[in-house]
């Protein structure tokens, strides 16, 4: 399991004219293989009139799976500049449709894989390029007493805190990356000269990008 991994944070949908054909980028993020061909699926079924649907998907931690199809054009020129561009991004678990209407003017090969890679890119890039980071979920306990250092301490550091309960102690939920734990941990409990309880409750891909976490 990869501890950070990139993927596209939403359904994604951009078009462009290229020398009077129109390219329609569709991106997805999908879970497995099945999702993936119920995706194409559904994009060849609302564009049965285009002259071709080229797709490519990766599924997988280490994309484990890829496939491509051309869907009629020339053998290199369509499905594997889509699959290269989601590699080329290091993207996990997503699938891209380009659709294209073609429009009178043949592009010739160099033509058809600049074209499909702009399909692809300008898909993925409506979808939101972002990193799913994994995270976990610490609940710290302390007394009153300590709250406002902590406090000054989460948010000195940038630390992503999810919910603040008080009781008769004050419970903070704070996220963190599942590679920092130990450190945290260690520094927390010094801060508060060991007077804290503190408790993993849970582990969380988070979805980042430029360092905020998206819903």
């Amino acid at each position: 399991m990869n501890n950070v991994y990139r993927t596209i944070h939403n359904y994604g949908e951009e078009e462009v004219i290229i020398n009077k054909s129109r390219f329609i980028g569709y991106a997805m993020p999908i879970n497995n293989e099945e999702e993936a061909l119920a995706f194409i699926d559904k994009i060849k079924t609302k564009h049965r009139d285009a002259t071709h649907n080229v797709y490519a998907y990766v599924v997988g931690d280490n994309n484990n799976i890829q496939r491509f199809n051309d869907d009629g054009e020339p053998s290199g020129t369509a499905g594997i500049p889509v699959l290269e561009v989601i590699k080329k991004e290091d993207l996990r678990n997503v699938v891209v449709v380009v659709t294209r209407y073609f429009g009178g003017i043949k592009l010739g090969t160099g033509g058809l894989i600049r074209a499909y890679t702009k399909g692809a890119k300008i898909g993925l890039d409506a979808g939101i390029i972002v990193e799913r980071i994994l995270h976990t979920k610490i609940k710290i306990r302390v007394d009153y007493t300590l709250y406002g250092k902590i406090e000054n301490y989460l948010m000195t550091n940038g630390y992503l805190v999810d919910d603040v309960i008080f009781d008769d102690g004050v419970n903070i939920f704070v996220y963190i990356k599942f590679s920092e734990v130990e450190s945290f941990n260690k520094t927390i409990i010094d801060l508060c000269s060991g007077n804290v309880m503190m408790e993993e409750i849970l582990e969380e891909y988070l979805t980042i990008k430029d360092g905020e976490r998206l819903l």
